[in-house]
């Protein structure tokens, strides 16, 4: 079954943000992983809470190849990176059989 990262964020330093932008589609390309939304502008059509810049959502082909995605990237620079450069949220969900 396939899972997804559904992101939230804020850029806070674009010149780090780009550099990750440059790098990341490898690693997720590495993982089986493809990007269903990326980085659009999302519109709130109900509830209340912070206003996010952008949205991306990635597809993977199951749970395990995301986690692998996810230790990957938390073991490498890309980590460090991501977390000085944005403000986000990411959810791990699954899909529908």
């Amino acid at each position: 079954m396939q899972a997804y990262l559904v992101i939230d964020l804020n850029i806070t330093d674009l010149p780090g943000f780009m550099l990750y932008a440059q790098r990341i589609p490898a690693l997720i390309e590495k993982h089986a992983g493809r990007y269903i939304v990326q980085g659009v502008e999302p519109t709130v059509i109900e509830g209340s809470g912070d206003q996010l810049q952008r949205s991306v959502i990635i597809e993977f082909p199951s749970r395990l190849a995301a986690h692998a995605f996810l230790d990957e990237r938390r073991n490498s620079d890309l980590h460090s990176i991501w977390s000085n450069a944005t403000d986000s949220r990411i959810l791990l969900v699954d899909g529908c059989d």
